[in-house]
């Protein structure tokens, strides 16, 4: 060990010596100098742990802060402590703190602001006693400043006592001091990696590199950009990214050491101690460039200077007040940057020459470095002493990396070794204490859960929305584990801490987003998947997530956002089961009990809603919204009862399950349209008949009657809708063609829908722009046509809605959105072309800073019309505009918006009026924009054998009769467009309901006459009159033949 800088008191421990300073680094006389493991400096006393775990001590003993009354100038054990295998020391002004491989915690020396933590009156205490308060803690680390102390527990619980002159116990206040150990309660649940205490000043790192400090700040001590103390912990937000791992501070300045190795330093400067060539005090961490380029991996802090050590060169830096020699530069000048620290350990081999010039010293210790080389193993200062332990150089030696904190020194987390070790116990063995306890402790605690899984490739580090620093891949292979333990002990053990003590423990006003993580991790438990757990597990847990702060929430919902489909579906799943474990429950007559599980009923679904909230507003959708679906709903609940009462709730104030209309599923959505139009159609027939009884009127129609011609279709519908009162738009539809027979029990309705559309849509009109890539249809913003034409479709739309009829209106996707008021992106301009979206997105995934170059842009959208070159503006001047770097984001916007919104915004007011005439209201919340686009177009999820399951069969016809097995063989050996063809030749339509092919039922009966006849459909019944054929080509041929007539109706 080599030593330097001031000895008045002893504190280098070179014996009875007549300097008081020593200028560069001289060898101890310490015959147990291989021993030693840390070094601990107070400001005028040192303390030594060796590898036993005894303790030797030397210095200054006014206080009794050596713990023994022996020599002061030599190395003396401390008494007291012979028992016991000490690992750590930490060493304030006048008083030291010692822990033990248990985690038990000795104080000794000066107690003069109750920094012991004993909670006694004596102002001093010569020998080491146990802090008591901490007896029931098992500590693993432990800090001293000035006239205060801080211990870490292996939960992650700080603990802080004495002098709180400057708030420096972060406890909120400051003033009083403390003597007994306190805790800190604002850091609850963050896991704490480090810390570490200047004279009146405290810090604490996360694993993740987040910054805490508290307490004086005159100086900017605290790197919080300004000279106000804080008396509770404060995030150095300059710091978050920087993956800062270790801290040391001096008596008013401070040093941070990053991952990365490299050294921020702040606080008070004017010795130079922050090595940035300046006296200036730094109220924000600063790099010392200095050191750039190097890789730092020791720091440590005196009271007015700071050493650094970079084991590549195997040289120690030193930097600040240099006074007492406590630079080893030779020299007693203060130095504003790092400056070499003169010693025998530098790669440069030294001669034997220059190591003797460096002192005298005993003939044992020159001999000890005359032998071999020597490399630094650790550097340690405080006061304005200086410290170094050395061992004979080998190629296989490393030096210690203070960024690499022991396993000892940490608290517990969730290690899946451990978790193996339990899931390997027989469940007839008794269980090991320790295990035991490790189980109980790990579980129990919040920061516990928040320490694990983090990433081990160190991406956890600056933990932000963006990144949780979880590996949940992990995560959930563990608690697969966790999941196969069978010892009983283990499993109600388990139970009970997370549902008793973790969950009571969480709060809805988080510290730090670190805290968030459990909320993560806790769903991968597998009692989660067991909902008879729901009153101990399920609603404790909604009730603390769904109390987040705002702030927390959202930073919750990005990281739900990011996670994988697995744990996303995972996660709906457990609330899904939930929800219908609860409306299976047996109905009770308590209306206490009803009250109180409708409370955990609407938590969870509280819960799911904020799960689709995350994935509608995700860049990419984590799964369909058929995920979210509660088939179970409309088995146990009267989804149309709680309708109408969700009508007359207008304000929301009563649960209602209406307000989680995304549970429900097509079969839900459809009962509900059906009530609502239920409603509707009876209030306006009820009108007209009403009208007729008590006014006199003539008996007014109850249904909505259009009459057309089919050579006159659009002027017709026009003509006869202009007649329509709004009322009358709400009764059921029927269509008559002039001159047909049939009578409308639908399928005429289907077929006037799709005539009538056929015609308005022909590209001949010019109304709408049509897009080969996509076969989607989009307002044409050059359209001549007036705006009653759009206003017709419009209310067509509407109309086809309200009838329960599938229309075949090529719109993408947005149109719906649009109708309900969802925001709209540049992902749906990939619903008309997606040539365009890919290049607006290539040009925003573009980083280069040449955008002008390579995309030649400016803020105008120009298209071909009639021949000639069209330009408009995106916003003012926007032909003298180029999109950067910086503003092609803001172009993207105003393209898409272009697009979407403003350059049609006529066509579709026109459109949106006309459809919300006839589905204005209430209900129309209860669908979202993909459900709404099936209900008017239907889709095209075929499912042909369903459809042949369904069929009904009359007049002779059987599953099983000869001619129907010959027509589905015939039917399924069809091409898909033969087989769309026979849906619309059956049905009116080629597309399929919102409810699937299961709600498409055939009915297939015998018919007189020979195999001459063809088959003849009643569309209006879904009604197949088929001849008996005896061969199946007569069958196949007379059947594709009949498919080709799928206009005009007449009666069979």
């Amino acid at each position: 060990m080599f030593c330097w800088g001031r000895m008045k008191h002893g504190e280098l421990g070179l014996g009875g010596l007549e300097e008081e300073i020593i200028t560069s680094p001289r060898a101890s006389p310490f015959t147990l100098v291989d021993d030693i493991v840390q070094v601990g400096c107070g400001e005028n006393h040192t303390i030594l742990v060796m590898k036993d775990g005894k303790l030797f001590s030397f210095g200054l003993n006014d206080y009794g802060q050596l713990g023994h009354c022996r020599s002061r100038t030599r190395a003396e054990p401390v008494d007291g402590l012979e028992a016991h295998n000490i690992t750590q020391v930490a060493c304030g002004a006048q008083h030291t703190l010692a822990q033990n491989e248990w985690g038990e915690v000795f104080a000794w020396g000066s107690n003069s602001n109750g920094q012991l933590g004993l909670n006694v009156e004596e102002s001093m205490m010569p020998t080491p006693k146990m802090v008591k308060s901490l007896a029931t803690k098992q500590v693993v680390q432990i800090a001293c400043g000035r006239s205060h102390s801080m211990a870490l527990t292996n939960v992650g619980e700080i603990y802080c006592w004495g002098s709180n002159s400057h708030g420096q116990l972060g406890l909120g206040s400051s003033g009083t001091p403390e003597t007994k150990p306190c805790l800190v309660k604002l850091l609850q649940g963050i896991p704490i990696s480090h810390i570490s205490c200047g004279a009146d000043f405290s810090f604490a790192v996360t694993p993740s590199g987040a910054v805490y400090g508290w307490g004086k700040n005159s100086f900017g001590q605290l790197g919080l950009g300004d000279t106000t103390d804080r008396p509770q912990p404060t995030q150095l937000k300059s710091l978050r990214f920087q993956r800062v791992t270790y801290i040391r501070c001096g008596m008013d300045h401070t040093a941070a050491l990053t991952r990365d190795g490299g050294v921020f330093t702040f606080g008070a400067g004017m010795y130079g101690q922050l090595g940035h060539c300046t006296s200036a005090n730094e109220m924000l961490p600063r790099k010392v460039l200095e050191l750039m380029g190097t890789t730092v991996t020791q720091i440590c802090c005196g009271r007015c200077h700071t050493l650094a050590f970079v084991p590549s060169k195997g040289r120690i830096y030193a930097f600040g007040l240099g006074g007492s020699g406590q630079l080893g530069t030779k020299s007693t000048a203060n130095v504003n940057s790092p400056q070499l620290v003169i010693g025998p350990w530098e790669t440069s081999n030294n001669s034997i020459k220059d190591v003797k010039d460096l002192a005298t010293e005993t003939a044992e210790a020159l001999s000890a470095i005359q032998s071999k080389r020597v490399v630094v193993r650790n550097i340690f200062c405080g006061g304005d002493q200086s410290f170094s332990l050395v061992c004979p150089y080998t190629e296989s030696f490393e030096s210690a990396d203070y960024r690499e904190h022991a396993v000892a020194t940490q608290i517990l987390s969730i290690f899946p070794d451990e978790i193996k070790k339990v899931r390997a116990l027989h469940p007839d063995v008794a269980v090991d204490l320790d295990l035991l306890r490790y189980v109980e402790t790990v579980f129990s605690h919040l920061a516990c859960y928040n320490a694990s899984f983090l990433r081990a490739d160190g991406s956890h580090y600056g933990c932000s929305s963006k990144n949780h620093g979880l590996d949940l891949h992990l995560a959930a292979e563990t608690f697969g584990q966790i999941s196969r333990i069978e010892h009983p002990t283990i499993c109600v053990l388990l139970r009970r801490c997370i549902c008793n003590e973790l969950l009571s423990s969480l709060s809805p006003v988080i510290p730090d987003i670190e805290v968030l993580r459990v909320y993560l991790i806790l769903p991968l438990y597998h009692e989660f998947l067991q909902p008879k757990f729901f009153e101990e597990l399920h609603f404790p847990f909604a009730c603390v997530l769904l109390g987040l702060k705002p702030e927390a929430g959202k930073v919750y919902d990005m990281w739900l956002a990011a996670a994988n489909t697995d744990y996303f579906i995972r996660l709906i799943n457990i609330f899904k089961q939930v929800v219908v474990h609860i409306i299976h429950l047996p109905s009770s007559f308590d209306p206490t009990e009803t009250t109180r599980l409708g409370i955990r009923l609407k938590m969870c679904l509280d819960v799911l809603k904020k799960i689709n909230n995350v994935n509608r507003q995700a860049a990419t959708k984590k799964v369909g919204h058929e995920q979210f679906y509660i088939p179970e709903l409309t088995d146990k609940v009267d989804v149309k009862r709680d309708y109408f009462k969700w009508l007359v709730d207008a304000p929301n104030k009563e649960f209602r399950l209406c307000n989680y209309s995304f549970v429900f599923d097509a079969k839900a959505k459809t009962l509900l349209l059906e009530a609502d139009q239920n409603i509707q159609m009876h209030s306006a027939m009820q009108e007209a008949a009403t009208r007729g009884v008590f006014f006199g009127f003539p008996a007014t129609q109850q249904y909505l009657i259009l009459e057309v011609r089919r050579d006159n279709l659009v002027n017709d519908t026009i003509n006869e809708l202009s007649k329509c009162a709004s009322q009358d738009l709400k009764k059921p539809l029927k269509v008559k063609f002039h001159g047909e027979e049939a009578e409308d029990a639908g399928g005429v309705r289907k077929e006037f829908f799709m005539l009538l559309l056929k015609e308005i849509l022909d590209p001949k009109y010019g109304m709408f722009a049509h897009y080969q890539e996509t076969r989607a249809i989009w307002f044409s913003e050059l359209s001549l046509e007036e705006q009653g034409m759009y206003f017709l479709i419009g209310l067509l739309c509407g109309l086809a809605i309200y009838n329960f009829t599938i229309i075949n209106l090529p719109f993408p996707l947005v149109l719906y959105k649009k109708l309900l008021a969802e925001p709209v992106d540049l992902d749906d301009i990939g619903g008309l072309c997606p040539t365009l979206m890919r290049s607006l997105h290539s040009l925003l995934d573009y980083e280069g800073d040449d955008v002008e170059d390579v995309f030649c842009l400016s803020f105008v959208m120009s298209r071909e019309v009639f021949g000639s070159v069209q330009t408009d503006e995106l916003k003012p001047g926007g032909a003298n505009i180029l999109v950067t770097q910086k503003n092609k984001q803001e172009y993207v916007d105003l393209y898409v918006d272009f697009i979407l919104n403003k350059s049609i915004a006529k066509h579709f007011d026109a459109f949106n009026r006309g459809f919300h005439k006839v589905c204005g209201g209430r209900v129309l919340r209860l669908f979202q924009s993909h459900e709404l686009m099936d209900l008017v177009v239907g889709n095209e999820n075929y499912d042909w054998y369903a459809l042949q399951e369904n069929a009904e069969y009359k007049n002779g016809y059987s599953f099983d009769h000869p001619t129907i097995r010959l027509f589905w063989e015939v039917f399924h050996e069809m091409s898909l467009e033969q087989k769309k063809n026979f849906l619309l030749f059956l049905t009116g339509s080629d597309r399929i309901p919102i409810l699937g092919m299961k709600a498409v039922r055939v009915i297939i009966q015998r018919t007189v006459g020979g195999d001459s006849y063809l088959p003849v459909a009643h569309t209006c019944f879904n009604l197949l009159d088929l001849p008996l054929y005896n061969t199946k080509e007569k069958l196949r041929y007379k059947l594709l033949q009949a498919i080709q007539q799928t206009q005009g109706f007449a009666l069979a």
